[in-house]
Formats: C-alpha cells, sequence, structure tokens
C-alpha cells in the first residue's frame, strides 16, 4: 500500500474509535464505530453540498444555505460529546437537532428536497439509542417533523428543483445513500456479530470439552493416587508387621547361641553338654534361616526390574536337593520324609522361585506335622502342566484357615512344637508361580493333614 492509503487509513481508523473504550462491550464499539463513520458522512455531505451551492450560478436563499451549512456544525457537535463519552447525549442530538433542522426549511416554505432524511432518522434512532424512552423519542420526533414539514400542506415561494435541479436529485440521492448505508452496516454489524458469538460459542464449546477431559483426568490421577495411598498404606502396615515378627523370630536363636557361647565360656560345658542343647538350637536356626530366605526373595519380588528368567528344570532333581536342605529339620523333629518321584518330570520355569516354592511348601508341611508323621512330595504330567504336591499326615486346617493363608493379610500360626512363622512364604509362592504361568492350591480337613499342589508349563508345551 502507497503512503497515501497508508494515512487515509490510519485516518479513518482514527475516526471510527473516537470515543471508544477499552472497557466497552464488542457489540457496542461496533456500533459506536458506524454511528462515527455516520456522522462524518454527514458532516462530508455538507461540505460538499456548501462548495456546490458557494460555485454555483444560481440564488440559493438563505434556509437553504441553512440545510447545506448546518451538518457541519453539528457533526462538530456530536464528535466532542462522542469524543468526552457523552454517547447517549451525542445521539440524541443527532436525532434530534437534525430532524428540526431539516423541518424549519420546509417551515420556511422552502423546499430543499432533503424529505428523505427524516426517514434516515427514524431507522437509526432504533439501532443507534440504548435507552426505550429515548428510541421511543426519538422517532415520534423524526416522524413529527416529517409529518409537519411534507404531509402539511405549504405554500412554497422556493422549490430546488426549479432553481437548481441537479442538486435537488443529489440531495435524494445522498439521503437514499444515507439510508442504504446505514442499513448495509447495520446488517453487516449483525452478521459480523453473530459470527463473532459463533466463535466465542466454538471456542467455549472446546474449552469446555478441555475441561471435562480435564475433570476426567484428575478424577482418573485422583483415583489413582487413592488407590495408590491405599497400596501405600498397606505396604507400611505390612512393614511394620514383618519387622514386628522378623525382630521377635530373629532375637529367639540370638539369644539361644549368645547362651551357649556364655554357658560354654562360663561353666566349661563338656561336649555331652553341648551336643544335647545343639538340635534345639539348629531347629530355631533353621526357622531363621528360611526366614532369611523368604525375606530376601520377597525384597526381591518388590522391586520394579525383577524379571523371571525360566530355563528347563529337572522337578525330581530339585526336590531331591531340598529334601537333603530340610532333612536335618525333619530329623530334630522326628518326621519322615518320602519322596514319590520314580523317574524324572521337567517344566520350564524359574529355577529360584520354584526352589523357594519347594523349600516353603517341605519346611511348613515339617512345621505342622507330629513327631513320628510323614510329609510326601511328588509330581506328575499332566495335559499342559506339571503338578507337584507336598502331602503331610499333620493337623491340618479349617476352611476358613484356608481362605486366610492366601488372603492380602498375612496369616500365621505356631507349629506342632510351637514354631512360629511371618505367613510370608506361601503369599511368596502364590507370586512367584503365578510369574512362571502356574498357580497353587490347597485341601485340608483338621486332623487330617493337608496337601498343597502347585503346576508349572511343561517343557514340551515351551518347545512346541
Amino acid at each position: 500500500m502507497n503512503p497515501l492509503g497508508q494515512t487515509l487509513g490510519q485516518y479513518w481508523s482514527f475516526i471510527k474509535s473516537i470515543g471508544v473504550d477499552s472497557s466497552m462491550e464488542e457489540s457496542e464499539k461496533r456500533r459506536l464505530s458506524i454511528f462515527n463513520q455516520l456522522n462524518i458522512f454527514s458532516m462530508v455531505a455538507g461540505l460538499i453540498l456548501t462548495l456546490a451551492g458557494i460555485f454555483s450560478n444560481d440564488h440559493l436563499p438563505p434556509l437553504v444555505w441553512y440545510v447545506v451549512v448546518s451538518p457541519l456544525a453539528i457533526g462538530v457537535i456530536i464528535l466532542w460529546l462522542t469524543y468526552e463519552q457523552y454517547y447517549e447525549a451525542a445521539r440524541l442530538v443527532y436525532f434530534s437537532v437534525y430532524p428540526i433542522v431539516t423541518c424549519l426549511v420546509y417551515l420556511g416554505k422552502v423546499d430543499a428536497g432533503v424529505s428523505l432524511f427524516f426517514i434516515l432518522y427514524g431507522v437509526m434512532s432504533v439501532f443507534f439509542l440504548q435507552k426505550f424512552t429515548s428510541i421511543i423519542f426519538a422517532f415520534c420526533w423524526s416522524a413529527a417533523c416529517y409529518i409537519v414539514a411534507t404531509v402539511v400542506p405549504h405554500d412554497y415561494y422556493f422549490r430546488l428543483s426549479a432553481v437548481n435541479y441537479w442538486l435537488y436529485v443529489f440531495h435524494h440521492v445522498t439521503a437514499l445513500g444515507f439510508i442504504f448505508y446505514t442499513l448495509f452496516l447495520i446488517k453487516k454489524e449483525n452478521t459480523d456479530y453473530q459470527f463473532t458469538l459463533l466463535g466465542k460459542s466454538r471456542e467455549l464449546h472446546r474449552r469446555n470439552l478441555e475441561i471435562g477431559k480435564q475433570k476426567q483426568e484428575i478424577a482418573e490421577k485422583a483415583t489413582l493416587l487413592e488407590q495408590q495411598t491405599k497400596e501405600l498404606m498397606e505396604l507400611n502396615q505390612v512393614k511394620n508387621k514383618l519387622f514386628s515378627v522378623i525382630a521377635h523370630d530373629l532375637k529367639t536363636p540370638m539369644y539361644a547361641m549368645r547362651n551357649l557361647f556364655d554357658n560354654m565360656q562360663r561353666y566349661k560345658l563338656t561336649s555331652q553338654e553341648i551336643l544335647e542343647m545343639v538340635p534345639a538350637i539348629a531347629t530355631e536356626m533353621n526357622y531363621t534361616t528360611s526366614l532369611m530366605e523368604n525375606l530376601l526373595q520377597w525384597a526381591k519380588s518388590q522391586m520394579k526390574h525383577a524379571t523371571v528368567n525360566p530355563e528347563v528344570l529337572d522337578v525330581q532333581r530339585m526336590v531331591m536337593d531340598v529334601l537333603k536342605l530340610l532333612q536335618l529339620q525333619a530329623e530334630n523333629k522326628r518326621v519322615y520324609l518320602e519322596c514319590r518321584l520314580e523317574e524324572p518330570v521337567y517344566c520350564f520355569a524359574d529355577r529360584e522361585m520354584v526352589s523357594l516354592v519347594l523349600r516353603n511348601l517341605l519346611s511348613n508341611a515339617i512345621k505342622f506335622t507330629p513327631e513320628q508323621g510323614t510329609v510326601f512330595v511328588g509330581a506328575s504330567e499332566k495335559s499342559k502342566q506339571v503338578e507337584v504336591f507336598v502331602q503331610d499326615t499333620g493337623i491340618g486346617m479349617s476352611h476358613e484357615n484356608m481362605q486366610r493363608i492366601f488372603s492380602e493379610a498375612y496369616y500365621s500360626t505356631k507349629g506342632t512344637n510351637s514354631e512360629t512363622g511371618t505367613g510370608l512364604g506361601l503369599k511368596l509362592c502364590r507370586e512367584f508361580l503365578q510369574k512362571n504361568g502356574g498357580d497353587i492350591s490347597v485341601q485340608s480337613e483338621p486332623g487330617k493333614g493337608s496337601t498343597f499342589c502347585f503346576t508349572l508349563p511343561r517343557y514340551e508345551d515351551q518347545v512346541a
């Protein structure tokens, strides 16, 4: 755009923004901008008519000059009122002074050809004025001036059409142009305002969707946070209970060993006396080492990066290794261990996890089996899994206790020789078996012993 066009554009933007305040609503800003444009056009039209009258060869009466010059004077007053933000006063001046000025010309028996402007004033007053009383006053005032000027008979001594026909035509064309341009601006303003409302509605809808999505995310996070808080509280309770049980269970064998060494040093115990004390301490230490192993495995399982490393396992060999490991515990309690595996059975699982399961189940079976009892262990191949069982002739358990041993709570009872436990072993067994694609179950009746069975994937099925 050339510099002249830029300058004119800046002036035009300034004219439209006269009196506009940032605190106004968008619709009021648009309405004021249109009003400023119409006022400027009236002043420009008055200026053109003034120049046309000056350079015209025809003699124009004073009243015609009065009509021609008045738009400039009225326009300046209205711009000043608008600039000072007397909006309603500026509009009332526009819609009351223009009609009476025009009416006075006709009352002076001069037909200046500006009767169409009365229609313009009535239409504009309905759109621009805010108060209902102001609208009624301005419209009725324009209508009354129109009736007085054109309907009431007048004996005109001067008719512009007879003196200067083209100026007469120019007045009518100007009035029609003003009416058209006013209606056009009103329509454009309403259309723009509707588009603005539609855009705001879409933006509001989009924001509502975002808010709804954020609310849903917040609700999900709140639910997750509540769940995590609950889990942390449960873990904290488990930790407190475990530390309490661990402190008690570790303290007993440590005190026993300390007492043994103190007595050996203080009383010079004989080898026979020491041998008599060792089995009881060994039994305590067996349970202690079992507890330590379970705790270490439990801690390992709680790590986020703990993984399962499955491999081909010979169940028969693993059972024999665990039986040798627990043979001393069984002999101290006079419990017989019997393996019912006559040939190798292969599964596909993590070696350390399966070994822990076997140790826990066999150790528990010894714990709850009285003297002269028997613990059986065996395995068999099913269609898709290997099933291993540990059966004892111990004290058994009720249906309620069978439900408790695999519950979320850590449940434990004392063995036949008052052996203690944490309830952690069976939970680890179930967790490790599920990680390896298996599971565990129990069958028992009070006084008739218990049978724990667990399953693991067959090696052939993994190869297939």
